[in-house]
This record gives C-alpha cells, sequence and structure tokens, in this order.
C-alpha cells in the first residue's frame, strides 16, 4: 500500500499512470480471485484503497490547477 505522503510528492500526469497501474493490479487480483487462486481480500482491499487516495489527489491536483 502505497503512503499517502508518497503519493502527493507525484505530479498529476504519473498520478494518473500510477491510477492505471493499480486499475491493471485490481484487474488481475479479482481475475485471481474469480479462478479459484490466492488472492486474499486484504490484498485486493488495499489496492481500492490505494486507488481511491489517487483519485483523490488527482482530483484536488486538478482542482488546484483550475483554481490558480
Amino acid at each position: 500500500m502505497a503512503k499517502i505522503g508518497e503519493l502527493r510528492d507525484l505530479s498529476a500526469d504519473d498520478l494518473t499512470q500510477r491510477l492505471t497501474e493499480l486499475d491493471d493490479q485490481l484487474f488481475r487480483l479479482r481475475l485471481q480471485a474469480s479462478m479459484g487462486q490466492d488472492a486474499s481480500a486484504g490484498k485486493i482491499a488495499g489496492v481500492r484503497k490505494d486507488i481511491a487516495r489517487a483519485r483523490t489527489l488527482l482530483q484536488e491536483k486538478r482542482a488546484a490547477g483550475a483554481g490558480a
């Protein structure tokens, strides 16, 4: 799981890229879980929280850029 401070240091483009990677990771974990492989619920929940953090920070950065 990524710390919020680590994500805050990223630019908007880097956050977008990170969000794409996290979405892909979540897809793979869900696929593994549906196939009966070991994809723990904790990993899935952690990735979902990271996605939420990244989306929130990206929204904040976009709002700050529009307000400037």
